[in-house]
């Protein structure tokens, strides 16, 4: 259906009317007569011409302008060439009657916008987007080279470069295994830290004084609730304990006042100067010691930590079993944390905005206008900017001004921004049902609900990781199930147990030393429902949260050796996207690790003859000295299918060829691989010793070097041969001759120590003779004397030598006996000339 083509009025139409004097009444006569202005003569109009828009035909322009007129229907056989001469002579002329025609042009003054309101404030930068503003005023003080036109240049090369360089800069480096491996143990050092740091505040709460000043804060009414009898049932005990909960809280979030930030998340540097302008806020957690710890309990001021610590020490005060609880925040061993923020640059500009530049050319444009005419400019309204006319401006009329309204300022009172989520609250025995129930009348002003103390990811002043409980005895538990919502998707993945191969160990380790030496049954109790509450965790929803997960696991992330069992049943499907299909999710349980049929030989399986393999991989360079080095090349050489990898299901245990006659079997290099015990053959023995390949060679029995795996440095591989495989009726024999091997090898080592002390001996003796020879012909006085000298001249240099030793002895190192005539004194002036030495 074709549309029907709507009459537009054009604007030639409305001149034509005014001017004949129809029905229609001019608008413009009457904005004219609102503004107080005497109306123009009709001879001479006001209104000056249009300017010729660049780019539009003339005809078109002449057809916009000019008077409707009804054509009889014969007309309309008139060619459009005929009719395009008409319209162009008329443009012409028009032209011609605006060349020669006088108009009065007003002095030019800048038409501006005022904000008489707050709505027009907000509205700023679409004022000023719309401004119009006369172009046709001097903009320079006359310079003629300034008012020639400029090119501007669009660079988008240069855009496009700076901000991929912006993004590169943002974006974070992967970590190095050198650097992962630093923050493991960072990540280590500090959580220990951290576990012996709540200890202390554990500690802290079980003093006296500070118990003592709390508990004055409580009433009788209070202490009855918190304290219920055994003569109450088991429902009745537990609304007793939150019923005075309810009360204690109340007041303590009246009386305790925050005032001082607590802990927060710790925050790795992207770089070392990043630490050193980083100032940490003046008003940090001033609780130090104990001293400060009982002020802190007098004044009821501090930080949130503090305010959740002397909670904990008020309810201990009257016999309630309470529990400290901390939300330990380790620095991350990942890279995928938040980052301390960058320091700002002080000698960077700072950017200004577009809204800011617009009002910097108004006023730019005021100042040059009042420099032209000040009192056009004087008292500007925002009602000349609606008559549209390009020189309104120059009217003289005072509208009425736009009421202004009062704006009502609200001071917000001082408050510390900290993150929403608590890192210290308390747990509270629930002796009617023996289960821990959390309680925080500090941040989040509840109690029995413990899903809600978990920060989101997104908070990056709180994580919850490792949550540890700490009893008035000074043990502790990890209690992290009991406050994760997903603990084995997301939780799991920010702990060390899935860092390291042996994390669990180790954080079991740790955990040890805070452990009670015999578990009570409340702790096997509390063991139990934390144990459940962790099976009870639902399928993840995110395709993310199934990579690593214990129980559940995707197709998609299954690593380069893992295959699913054949007939594997998925347990749901989950949404990789919107416009995705839905993926199927399998158990972990029915994941197998699949190996190549060498690494399955290195473990003492073979594959099983006509087995079609499990999964094949990607090419991969072989080792040289692989026994299978020909059938791979083969298999690549048909079609370059990659290396076929089998499960375990498609093996079966290998065994070698046995030992006959005393003769073992041997591989073209001459030597048995002995990867694991099952490969040992038959009537054969496995020696590790590094003497027993010589004691067989010795006896004359035949032996085959055991080849137990290869070590890899840089991108070569070397075998590791360790110890002999032999006939298992001689295995004694070659013990035995390893054991004498052994005795011979310590009596030498024994001969080497005898001629060593022989010698040390042989030099002191030869010294002894010496002395005495040079003494010989000299008095007993004279040798005191000299004894006495020498004794003085060693506490002058401080020498801690023998005393008895006087002479440095020189001894000669062959077997004659004599003394060789080689005789050092000890004189110091003949240093220089052989230092009394006998010179051969």
């Amino acid at each position: 259906m074709v549309r029907r083509k709507r009459n537009v009025p054009q604007r030639g139409g409305r001149q034509q009317a005014n001017s004949t004097g129809g029905d229609e009444p001019n608008i413009y006569q009457e904005m004219l007569a609102e503004a107080g202005v005497a109306a123009p003569a009709a001879s001479s109009p006001e209104r000056p011409l249009k300017r010729r828009r660049e780019g539009v035909p003339s005809h078109k322009k002449a057809a916009e302008t000019a008077e409707p007129t009804p054509v009889p229907l014969a007309a309309t056989s008139i060619s459009k060439s005929s009719r395009q001469s008409v319209l162009d002579q008329e443009d012409e002329d028009e032209d011609d009657d605006a060349e020669f025609e006088d108009v009065a042009i007003p002095e030019p003054t800048i038409q501006t916008v005022e904000l008489g309101s707050d709505e027009e404030e907000d509205d700023e930068d679409e004022d000023l987007r719309f401004q119009d503003v006369d172009l046709m005023m001097p903009l320079t003080d006359g310079d003629s080279e300034s008012q020639e036109p400029r090119e501007l240049e669009l660079n988008l090369s240069a855009q496009k470069s700076a901000m991929t360089s912006k993004q590169a800069a943002d974006r974070r480096k992967p970590l190095t295994k050198e650097e992962r491996e630093r923050r493991l143990d960072i990540h280590k050092a500090h959580l220990i830290c951290l576990l012996s740091h709540v200890a202390k505040r554990n500690h802290w709460c079980n003093d006296s004084q500070v118990q003592a000043q709390l508990r004055s804060h409580l009433t009788d009414k209070m202490i009855q609730y918190l304290t219920p009898g055994t003569n109450l049932s088991q429902f009745g005990r537990t609304e007793s304990l939150k019923n005075g909960l309810k009360q204690v809280a109340e007041m303590w979030t009246t009386k305790y006042e925050i005032t001082e930030h607590g802990m927060r998340r710790s925050l790795w540097a992207e770089e070392v100067d990043h630490l050193s302008s980083y100032e940490p806020p003046s008003d940090m957690d001033s609780c130090l010691d104990k001293s400060d710890f009982r002020e802190a309990a007098k004044t009821l001021q501090g930080s949130r930590d503090v305010g959740a610590q002397l909670y904990c020490a008020l309810l201990r005060s009257v016999g309630v079993r309470a529990r400290l609880v901390c939300s330990l925040q380790p620095l991350s061993f990942g890279s995928a944390g938040p980052t301390l923020p960058k320091p700002k640059e002080s000698s960077k500009p700072k950017s200004v905005s577009k809204t800011k530049e617009m009002l910097s050319q108004v006023a730019k444009y005021r100042e040059m206008a009042n420099a032209v005419s000040p009192a056009a400019s004087a008292g500007p309204s925002t009602a000349r900017r609606r008559l549209g006319h390009p020189n309104a401006s120059d009217y003289k009329f005072e509208p009425k001004a736009a009421p202004s309204r009062s704006r009502q300022i609200f001071e917000a009172p001082t408050r510390i921004r900290e993150s929403p989520y608590p890192v210290y609250w308390v747990e509270i025995l629930d002796v009617g049902h023996q289960k821990w129930q959390p309680t925080d009348p500090v941040v989040m002003n509840s109690f029995w609900k413990p899903k809600i103390f978990e920060p989101p990811i997104t908070d990056k002043e709180n994580s919850l990781s490792y949550v540890i409980a700490f009893n008035a005895d000074g043990t502790a538990k990890d209690v992290t199930r009991r406050y994760a919502k997903a603990y084995t998707a997301k939780t799991r993945k920010l702990r060390i147990e899935t860092a390291l191969e042996d994390g669990k160990g180790w954080w079991n380790k740790v955990m040890k030393m805070y452990r009670p030496k015999t578990p009570s049954d409340l702790d096997q109790i509390e063991d139990n429902e934390l144990a459940g509450v962790e099976a009870r965790e639902p399928m993840p929803r995110n395709v993310q949260d199934f990579k690593d997960h214990p129980v559940y696991a995707l197709e998609r992330h299954l690593r380069r050796h893992e295959v699913l069992v054949p007939g594997a049943v998925p347990s749901g499907t989950v949404a990789a996207g919107a416009r995705a299909p839905l993926e199927k999710v399998f158990r972990r349980k029915d994941v197998r690790m699949a190996r190549s049929a060498e690494k399955w030989f290195r473990l003492g399986r073979e594959v099983k003859p006509m087995e079609i393999p499990a999964k094949w991989l990607p090419k991969r360079v072989q080792n040289k000295r692989s026994r299978f080095d020909d059938q791979e090349q083969n298999e690549d050489a048909d079609g370059d299918a990659g290396t076929p990898i089998y499960t375990m299901d498609q093996t079966y245990l290998y065994e070698p060829a046995p030992v006959r006659n005393g003769r073992v079997p041997k591989n073209k290099f001459g030597n048995i691989e002995v990867y694991v015990p099952s490969m040992i053959p038959k009537g054969g023995v496995h020696i590790a010793d590094e003497y027993a390949r010589r004691a067989a060679y010795v006896l004359g029995i035949d032996c085959a070097p055991a080849l137990t795996g290869f070590e890899f440095k840089g991108r070569q591989g070397t075998a590791v041969l360790k110890g002999v495989v032999i006939a298992k009726e001689f295995e004694e024999a070659v013990r035995a001759s390893i054991q004498g091997m052994i005795d011979l090898e310590q009596e030498v080592e024994e001969e080497k120590r005898r001629y060593v002390a022989l010698k040390v001996w042989r030099r002191f003796l030869m010294g002894l003779r010496i002395r005495e020879r040079i003494w010989s012909g000299v008095g007993e006085e004279e040798r005191q004397q000299a004894d006495r000298e020498a004794e003085l001249e060693a506490e002058a240099k401080g020498a801690e030598s023998d005393e008895t030793d006087e002479f440095d002895m020189v001894v000669d190192d062959g077997d004659d006996g004599g003394g060789g005539g080689f005789l050092v004194g000890d004189d110091d002036d003949d240093a220089e000339g052989g230092g009394g030495f006998l010179v051969e």
